[in-house]
This record gives C-alpha cells, structure tokens and sequence, in this order.
C-alpha cells in the first residue's frame, strides 16, 4: 500500500473540494446575507487541513494500485462529506446539529436528496445553493474529476476510476487514456447542465432556480430550493423539461458520447440496456396511471397523467423530484415506486440503484439455469444485445447482488433497533441506499424526526451506495490490508 501518495492525493483533493466554498460565499456576500463567513470558514478549515496532508508527502510518487484506489475513494468520500458538512454547522441560518449536519452533507454528494431540512424558501441562497452544488458535484463523481487531471500528479488513475464508476462493466473506456475519459464525460455532463439550466430558465424559472435545479436533475440528485420541489413551479412544461432531463441522465453517458460522435439516435436504439430502461419506464407508468383511474385519485384524469408521468420518472431514475405526494397514492403504489428504485438507472449513468444492466444479466442468468435443468447437458450462453456476456461478469453481478441484499438486510436490523417502525425503516433504507430520497412512513416529509442513531445509519448507507457495496465492503476484508 502506497500510503504517503494516498495521502498526497487525498491532501490534494481535499485543496480542491476547497474552492468548491468559493461560490456560495461571494453569493452571500452579494445577497448581503451572514452566512458568507461560515463558508469563509470552511474553506480556510478544508484548505488548511488538505495542505498539512499533502505538504508532508508532496513529493511521494508511485503508481497506484487496484486497492489503492478503493481506499482513496472510500477515504475521500467520508472525508468530503465530513468537511461538506462543517458550513451546515457553522452557520447561524440553518442551525444544524452535527448529525443532521453530516447527513445532510452526505445525502447531497451522493445524490441521494434525502434532507433533515424544511423552511427552504426562507433560507439563504447561499445555503440552498451550495446544496445543489454538493450534488453536482457527487453526480459524476467528484473522484472521476479528480481522474482527470491524474497526468498533472503524477500517477495513473485507472484505479480510481475502477473503484469510482458505476456498474458491472467498469474497464471499459471511451478513449485509450483514461484522463481524456474523465474529460469526456465531464463535458458531456457540463454540456446536459447547460442545456437543462437554459431550458429551465426559458420556460420560466428565475436563474438562480434554473442553475439549481440543473444541478439536481443532472446529477438525479433532487435536492430543491423549494420545499414543495417542482410541485412549486405548478408548471408543465416545466415537468416535461424536468422528465426529459432526468431521464436522459438516467441513460449510461457513454450513449451520449456515441450519439454526440455519430450525429444519429441508432447508439440508444442498439443498446439493449437503455431499450429495456425505457421499457421498464413505460411499463411502470402504464401501471401507475391505471391504478390512479381506477381509483378516480385526481379529480382531473389529465392530473393523473401528468404526475404519474413525473413521479414514476423521478423515482424509477432514482432522482426524487416531487410534484405530487406519491405515498398516499392507492393500492400498491408506494411500494411498487420504491421497489423500482432497486433497479435504478442504467450503467455509466448518474442514477443509482443496483442498476438495469445488472437487473437483466440476473434475469437471464436465471433464465439460463431454467434451460440447464430441461436440458441439462446443452450449452446456453448469456447475452446482452448481440455480445455474448462473459461468465466472470455474471459472476461479479451475482456476487454484488448477494453482498448488496445481506448489507442491506443488516442495516434494516440495525435501523428497527434504532426504534423505527417496519415500513420507515425499509423504505428509508432502500431510498438511501438506492440514492433515491423520498421515503414513505415517519420520513415521507423528510428525515428530521429520525433518531440520530438512525441517520448515521442511512448516512453509511448513501455512500455504500454511492459506491455500489464493494468499494466499501472489500476494506473489511482481511486480505485488502495483506502485502
């Protein structure tokens, strides 16, 4: 283990994340607001503590190994979310406990969306933006940023990429050098907020809500500078912007360098993952509007559509907008949004969940046994599209499936002896860790009643989600700290 560059790059990483204080302070300077000296504050705490980390180790080379980059990852992302929570402390509007503080650091680098947070709409600018900031920046991984200017330190990246990008298929790349991937992708997902943040303000946000709200949607965060959300806009056109981004975010990245490349919509039309994603989407919508008229829920039929449409996006992207109150929906309905959640979004995406490439490889390898037990001695093969899909891939995705539900069956233990009842404690657990938000029971409006105990739990549960189990769990493995 390389620990003197580890610490050189979590030193200068730290530097980095820094700056990110910057804008929300000079916004608070500018809206003559106090809050300007918490993030004064934190970036001299956050400078100053990356600097005695780096300064030490500053000349420490090497390249970095496969459990190297776990750790760096994994360390980085605690030591974010700790030092993003400290103008949540500091400030005098919102006053925040350290917990709720913490959680709230977390839930925003991870995209999850869950807040201990109400009264947005009188807290200070500088507060709500650098929420939506916290998120932007969670959203491709602010690791994978960091991937991209790796020539500059030194060393490779690949590692950190590994242990950074989501799902099942993380060795491929879209350029033969893995910093010019990172770029790529950034630019792809700078370009998506651009264009959202445009179109949000052309169909009648104000600028500040219209970059905000890009922040969130392209990352499929779903922190808002409203506490009724998108509801508050009462628009839908606003919506329909809202869907179409959210659900092009939920897409692998890689598609869209494809079809940016191509000039032509064929790469989604040949993808298998993204075809079965709009399929599931469809599916679940086609549902959910059935059940909400047959009910007669909305006293307009058009208003069931409408949010139906939205929310089943929101949630199944793992997003978390919200124009409607999906928890007192009829039937089975809550729980079949939260279900969908599990799925998540695509490979390569900003979404999380376990991922709809995933969902399909362990369909199809049920499938295959199904075959293998009516012809025991034929040769079935796993495909995805027209590649025939190795067979140390589906083992990886029926090991990260195990490894995901016993985690997440643990923490539901650990959330009900906390004292949470069965439906919060589940619906919680699988909003954090599916990187969602919303849940249904005690948090339905949001987590601010849950015991401490309890948000540190979900807070862990973010980030193992974030980043997907095994970049977590494989540090508790006797053999990680092995020479």
């Amino acid at each position: 283990m390389h620990y003197a560059v580890i610490c050189r790059i979590l030193g200068l990483l730290l530097m980095i994340f820094s700056i990110t204080h910057l804008p929300p302070m000079l916004l608070g300077v500018h809206d003559g607001d106090e809050t300007w000296r918490s993030f004064v504050w934190s970036f001299a705490i956050t400078l100053v503590t990356g600097a005695l980390i780096w300064l030490p180790t500053h000349r420490a080379r090497g390249e970095l190994r496969v459990r190297d980059g776990y750790l760096i990852t994994a360390l980085f992302w605690f030591v974010l979310g700790t030092f993003g929570a400290i103008p949540f402390l500091l400030g005098e509007r919102p006053a925040m406990a350290p917990t709720d503080a913490l959680f709230e650091a977390f839930s925003g680098l991870s995209t999850t969306g869950a807040t201990v947070l109400t009264g947005l709409d009188a807290l200070p600018r500088s507060i709500l933006y650098y929420r939506q900031q916290l998120q932007w920046l969670g959203g491709m991984g602010i690791v994978v940023l960091a991937v991209a200017v790796m020539p500059m330190l030194g060393i490779g990246g690949m590692q950190l990429y590994r242990a950074e990008m989501p799902g099942p298929l993380k060795d491929n790349k879209l350029s033969p050098r893995i910093s010019d991937t990172a770029k790529t992708l950034w630019m792809i997902y700078c370009g998506l907020t651009l264009a959202c943040a445009l179109a949000y303000w052309l169909a009648g946000m104000n600028l500040f809500d219209a970059v905000g709200h890009s922040f969130a949607t392209i990352a499929i965060g779903g922190f808002s500078t409203h506490d009724a959300s998108i509801g508050y806009f009462d628009s839908a056109l606003i919506e329909v912007i809202c869907i179409f981004f959210m659900a092009a975010s939920g897409m692998n990245f890689a598609l869209h360098f494809l079809a940016l490349r191509s000039r032509s919509l064929k790469a989604y039309l040949r993808d298998a993952e993204c075809m079965t994603y709009l399929k599931l989407l469809a599916a679940v919508f086609v549902i959910t509007i059935l059940i909400l008229l047959l009910y007669s829920h909305h006293a307009d039929p058009l208003d069931s559509v409408r949010f139906a449409a939205f929310q089943v996006v929101s949630v199944f992207t793992t997003a978390g907008f919200g124009v409607d109150d999906f928890s007192v929906w009829p039937s089975f309905l809550p729980f079949l949004l939260i279900y969908t959640t599990f799925i998540g979004a695509c490979a390569g995406s900003t979404g999380g969940g376990m991922k709809v490439m995933r969902a399909m490889l362990v369909v199809r390898q049920g499938q295959r046994e199904i075959h293998r037990l009516l012809h025991p001695n034929g040769v079935f093969g796993v495909k995805m599209g027209r590649r025939k899909v190795p067979d140390r891939v589906i083992e990886s995705v029926w090991g990260f499936c195990a490894m995901y539900m016993v985690t997440f069956f643990g923490l539901m233990l650990l959330l009900l002896g906390t004292g949470l009842d069965p439906i919060t404690a589940f619906s919680s657990l699988a909003s954090c860790m599916n990187n969602l938000g919303p849940a249904l029971g005690d948090a339905t409006a949001n987590y601010a009643s849950l015991p401490d105990s309890a948000k540190l739990l979900l807070s862990l549960a973010m980030i193992l989600g974030r980043l997907e189990v095994f970049s977590l769990i494989v540090l508790l493995s006797p053999a990680f700290w092995r020479y």
